[in-house]
């Protein structure tokens, strides 16, 4: 598939966005009350916000009309892409509604409720992003795409992300991390595990020409081939759906993926906290995380092969 910045942007920024504040949910659930004071949290509460609506305003960017984006919102019953636009705009007026209430104090008299709706605001935003991978892993048509691993990718990396934001910001505010040192870095681990355990369940192709076309026309003793195609140039078709890179050129970006996306974050924490305290390493740490996952986003849609490729002449999808 061709990858387009604006929905590599989308996907990275919001679902960031949206483990940031599924954390701050979280982390006010469990420890029974706020963690940290009125104004850091409100800083939480707006990176976060700004993450996830950037990445939503990006993801209009690539439609060919963007008036017409709201026709998105209109098969919630059968279309992954729906539920997750009409989940992030049901969002707002909920993560507002919480704020407002942590504004004034609300948890003092009706703890409760307040511990409730902390829980409601985790659940909330990792469905967002369970959502956003569904987009992608309920097409039959994308082997690459269509597999379990794919919204589990998302989540985990969505929190890893949000997660190196948080601890930077609680750093910055000198607050004692102590506490979060493991869990950031057992987060980047399996974000990484789930990635890698994604790339093993797509290296082998799914589909041969072959076997394919015979499948097609319910021929199963004699070999079918295609011989020529019905076209003499590119067309939208193989341009959009057949996006071709050199091998080379993929294992590259993967392993600056991996590398900057998580070996990287995971060393550069580690020393911070471990051997070196110095709030550089959390900087860096989360710029080159981003980086990292900018180009796993890339591979992600460069890697993923239509199988209308097929009738189109290729012989590996």
């Amino acid at each position: 598939m061709h990858p387009a910045f604006s929905v590599i942007f989308f996907t990275v920024t919001s679902g960031a966005g949206y483990g940031f504040i599924a954390l701050l949910g979280l982390f006010n659930f469990l420890y029974l009350g706020m963690l940290i004071d009125k104004n850091t949290f409100f800083i939480c509460a707006a990176v976060g916000i700004s993450l996830f609506t950037m990445g939503l305003i990006s993801s209009t960017f690539h439609l060919a009309n963007p008036k017409n984006a709201w026709r998105a919102f209109m098969r919630f019953r059968t279309s992954w892409l729906a539920r997750e636009g009409l989940l992030a705009i049901i969002f707002y007026p909920i993560i507002f509604l919480y704020l407002y209430f942590i504004y004034i104090d609300f948890q003092l008299d009706y703890f409760l409720l307040m511990q409730t709706y902390s829980l409601i605001i985790f659940v909330l935003s990792i469905i967002i992003i369970y959502c956003t991978g569904m987009i992608y892993a309920c097409l039959k048509t994308i082997p690459q795409w269509n597999t379990f691993w794919t919204p589990i990718n998302y989540i985990t990396i969505g929190v890893s992300l949000g997660a190196l934001i948080f601890f930077f910001i609680l750093d910055f505010n000198n607050y004692n991390i102590e506490p979060y040192k493991f869990y950031l870095l057992l987060l980047i681990i399996s974000s990484l595990i789930t990635k890698l355990s994604y790339y093993y369940s797509i290296r082998g192709p799914k589909h041969d020409i072959g076997q394919a076309t015979n499948a097609a026309i319910k021929l199963k003793t004699t070999k079918v081939r295609l011989l020529d195609v019905g076209h003499t140039g590119s067309t939208f078709l193989t341009d959009e759906f057949g996006y071709k890179v050199a091998e080379r050129k993929l294992f590259k970006v993967k392993m600056f993926a991996i590398i900057s996306g998580f070996l990287a974050p995971f060393l550069l924490i580690y020393i911070h906290s471990f051997i070196f305290e110095n709030i550089i390493f959390c900087i860096l740490a989360i710029s080159l995380a981003f980086l990292g996952m900018v180009a796993e986003r890339w591979l992600f849609f460069a890697q993923a092969k239509h199988v209308v490729n097929l009738y189109h002449g290729s012989q590996n999808v």
